[in-house]
């Protein structure tokens, strides 16, 4: 059994693992109501103009917004990874990476290229891909305007023909336990079968074509936005939860060193208490 002293060095360290985790936790949900509301009210406005752009390039001959609906054969695939810029956040960032990692095998024969979003995913797919591209200072300036950035870059990409195709791998924000691994595609714009009464008589101003080569970048950038908006709320809400655990199992180990704690202090008094019987039971004799 170890003796007092090295186990009450375990449980002052024990302790201040504690302490560490438990800031942690109500730092990073404090962040997450932030994060949770904003990416709560963008998310509907996302889906309806990404809904709209798609139904509405749907009802259009011709090779309007050509460009960005191109569907050309894949020979070149950009792999859009958004993790994180630190750990401590349980399977948020790994979760990411295997995902990466399985759709890049479902294009066996063809280039394959990662452009990271987050240091942690850059450190572990830049050893096995070649790394396009990479940001990691976006979540210290987490807006619109610096995302727009981004999606400029990966949209002329696309168009230059650099890529036959844009994928966005990243976490949904479903709540504080649970973020859902998503895979989108970013471009080209998935073609949508609309039925023949899903379309209504409008009256469009200015032209559907205007609208839609306006629409267009803007719906680029904000689904860009949305998934790091996303992947940012799951990340604090990832690191939330495993704070929490790791909280509670040092709380745990605490309790238990402090149990082996007494009994060893026990066994120690005991121990002192039969040599000075003895020894007073010696002398008599």
């Amino acid at each position: 059994m170890a003796n007092l002293k090295e186990i009450r060095n375990r449980i002052t360290s024990v302790q201040s693992t504690m302490q560490i985790t438990s800031a942690m936790k109500m730092v990073s949900a404090a962040k997450l109501k932030k994060a949770q509301d904003a990416i709560t009210a963008m998310r509907p406005y996302a889906e309806k103009l990404t809904e709209l752009l798609q139904g509405l390039s749907a009802t259009l001959d011709g090779e309007i917004g050509g460009s960005y609906t191109n569907q050309r054969d894949v020979k070149k695939v950009l792999i859009v990874a958004i993790t994180s810029n630190r750990g401590l956040c349980g399977a948020f960032n790994s979760n990411v990476i295997k995902q990466v990692k399985t759709i890049a095998d479902s294009y066996e024969g063809k280039q394959v290229d990662v452009y990271t979003i987050g240091k942690k995913g850059g450190d572990a797919l830049r050893k096995i891909y070649n790394e396009f591209g990479q940001h990691n200072e976006i979540f210290d300036h987490l807006t619109f305007e610096h995302t727009a950035v981004i999606a400029d870059e990966l949209t002329q990409l696309f168009v230059s023909g650099s890529y036959d195709k844009i994928e966005l791998v990243y976490n949904q924000f479903k709540n504080a336990a649970t973020q859902i691994v998503q895979r989108e595609q970013f471009l080209p714009l998935a073609p949508v079968q609309t039925s023949s009464t899903s379309s209504g008589d409008y009256i469009f101003e200015p032209s559907k074509e205007e609208i839609v080569l306006t629409l267009i970048p803007k719906s680029l950038k904000t689904q860009l936005y949305k998934a790091i908006r996303d992947s940012y709320a799951s990340e604090h809400g990832a690191r939330m939860t495993a704070m929490h655990k790791a909280t509670d199992n040092a709380t745990e180990l605490r309790n238990q060193l402090k149990l082996t704690y007494n009994k060893a202090r026990q066994a120690a008094i005991t121990g002192e208490i039969l040599e000075i019987v003895g020894g007073a039971e010696a002398l008599n004799g």
